[in-house]
């Protein structure tokens, strides 16, 4: 009996421990809270979205949902075989180019006008505080930060952990100008050094002139956040990057709603979006949206080009790793709208981007 009692508080304590680890980060406190408060986003102790969106549809909750994934997941969710990729030489490209490198999942490289910018990096081959679970698909990781020139600007969509992985931005901190992050976000990256002056936090449209000629406009998404037990103490965010002859809009993770039609009449017509397409499911389908629903928000937000984005590395739901892209790509077939399927690593052209991609899923079991 007191070999179970010890055993069991030792399991407590190393449980305590492992919570404590910095790659958890950081809740908001004091001066960030005084802030957050101020928020019209933020009421009742939480940040809230714009209409009501609970993480799970009818009855079903996290064990329910947990316990159906462990049971009835697709025997295709990952691929046996390699995803394709191309090792492009980042740091020699011409700083005049203006490019976009897809890095699988939802991170990428965007260098534009000069200037040199990440998107929710996860250079990490797993997505969790443990390495062992949510492990990448083989061939999907072929880049380190070691691949990077120096980043001006960091973008944080929100702190889930296939959006902000602790080793990297750790391993980028000296060489990262500006993290941009939505309210609170900016907690994490205090408690892992980074230094205040280099943290710029916004609330859902804030516009905020990053450089002469870069602004960049906080819009809202439909989503939740949270490395803790506790949710939403920070705010989840898409971003509308706006230069002087071009407009991209970035998703992050969220549901459909109205917010894509507000920010189509907003920004519209917008140049290129990085939309998410994967990892869904109609249990969860306020908080991530379904291929319908993404081609949807193509169409209102007026875009010219999609990148389609949230997939091809991670496990994270019930479907095919495949699915996304090939119900992605029969929606957008024929549309007025360009879907761009580039490969990990491959180079989209900004200036002419009007190449074409091959349906590299195709070939893959």
């Amino acid at each position: 009996m007191y070999y179970l009692l010890f055993l069991i508080i030792l399991l407590v304590l190393v449980f305590i421990l492992f919570l404590r680890h910095s790659h958890f980060g950081s809740l908001p406190k004091e001066e960030r809270m005084k802030q957050i408060k101020k928020s019209r986003n933020y009421r009742n102790g939480n940040f809230q979205n714009l209409q009501p969106t609970p993480v799970f549809t009818g009855e079903k909750n996290f064990f329910k949902v947990f316990r159906k994934m462990a049971v009835i997941r697709s025997k295709r969710s990952r691929p046996k075989g390699l995803i394709p990729s191309l090792k492009t030489n980042i740091k020699d490209l011409e700083l005049s180019e203006n490019v976009l490198i897809w890095f699988g999942h939802s991170s990428f490289f965007l260098q534009f006008d000069g200037k040199r910018i990440l998107i929710d990096p996860v250079f990490s081959r797993h997505a969790s505080p443990v390495s062992f679970f949510v492990r990448a698909f083989k061939g999907s990781s072929p880049f380190t930060c070691n691949d990077l020139p120096d980043i001006d600007y960091l973008f944080i969509t929100h702190d889930h952990w296939d959006h902000l992985d602790y080793s990297t931005v750790i391993k980028l901190k000296n060489r990262t100008s500006k993290v941009v992050c939505g309210l609170g976000t900016g907690a994490h990256f205090e408690r892992w050094g980074f230094p205040k002056e280099k943290i710029i936090e916004g609330d859902w449209y804030d516009e905020i002139e990053l450089e002469k000629n870069f602004v960049v406009h906080f819009v809202p998404a439909r989503h939740f956040s949270g490395r803790y037990f506790k949710r939403n103490q920070s705010l989840w965010t898409a971003f509308l990057l706006q230069f002087p002859q071009y407009k991209i809009y970035i998703s992050g993770d969220g549901g459909y709603g109205h917010h894509f039609e507000e920010a189509g009449k907003r920004f519209g017509p917008i140049d290129l979006a990085l939309l998410e397409n994967g990892q869904y499911n109609l249990y969860w389908k306020h908080i991530h949206c379904l291929p319908e629903e993404m081609w949807q928000a193509a169409e209102d937000l007026t875009a010219k080009y999609v990148v389609a984005s949230h997939s091809s590395k991670f496990c994270l739901s019930l479907h095919d790793w495949d699915e996304p892209l090939k119900k992605a790509y029969e929606l957008f077939n024929g549309k007025k709208i360009t879907l761009l399927t580039p490969i990990i690593g491959e180079c989209v052209y900004l200036n002419h981007i009007n190449m074409t991609y091959p349906e590299w899923w195709q070939n893959i079991n």
